[in-house]
């Protein structure tokens, strides 16, 4: 069982920010930015590169719930922005094998990503 799923069924604690039944957004333990929410899927997909046919409407689902977030949290403008970032794979910066929106805001992000 991964982190996340164990933050899912309540057995590690998380500052969680927006819960429905496919979804879990919860602030990020070690955060990059000032802003720092993972959303997650609640069913078990180790990475995007994984994902399968059927996953289709849950991708979709985990990118407008990141957007609700950013919206809830008043991030969402033009004026100051989010970023969103999905790592696949050890060289790609995957930590925990269930994949996860990395949700940033709160100071300037620079082009490209390290």
């Amino acid at each position: 069982m991964t982190l996340f799923e164990k933050i899912i069924a309540r057995e590690i604690p998380a500052d969680i920010v927006y819960e429905d039944d496919r979804a879990l957004a919860f602030k990020d333990i070690s955060p990059q930015a000032p802003t720092h929410i993972l959303v997650i899927p609640k069913k078990p997909i180790p990475r995007v590169g994984e994902a399968a046919e059927e996953d289709e409407a849950l991708l979709g689902h985990l990118l407008l719930t990141a957007g609700k977030v950013a919206t809830d949290l008043g991030i969402n403008s033009q004026d100051e922005g989010f970023r969103l970032v999905i790592n696949n794979g050890s060289q790609g910066g995957e930590a925990v094998p269930h994949l996860h929106i990395h949700l940033l805001s709160g100071r300037q992000m620079n082009w490209p990503p390290g």
